[in-house]
């Protein structure tokens, strides 16, 4: 199944527990919040692996050479 049909499931079955009104406007708030994410959570990760190899380069690169700062 695709992530579209999984959350367009999974919200419509939490919008159908408080029993108010039919679960189509939480199967569709579902289908968005899953075709979000499948853009977002690799972009986040993407940078956050970037980010975690650049401080890891930096640090790696302090330790080779010495601290870039100096003080006149």
């Amino acid at each position: 199944m695709s992530a579209t049909t999984v959350g367009a499931m999974i919200g419509g079955a939490i919008d159908a527990m408080s029993g108010d009104d039919s679960a189509a406007d939480g199967a569709v708030i579902g289908a968005i919040s899953a075709n979000v994410l499948k853009i977002v959570l690799p972009l986040a990760v993407t940078y956050a692996v970037g980010w975690a190899v650049l401080r890891g380069a930096v640090e790696l690169k302090e330790r080779a050479f010495g601290s870039a700062k100096t003080s006149r």
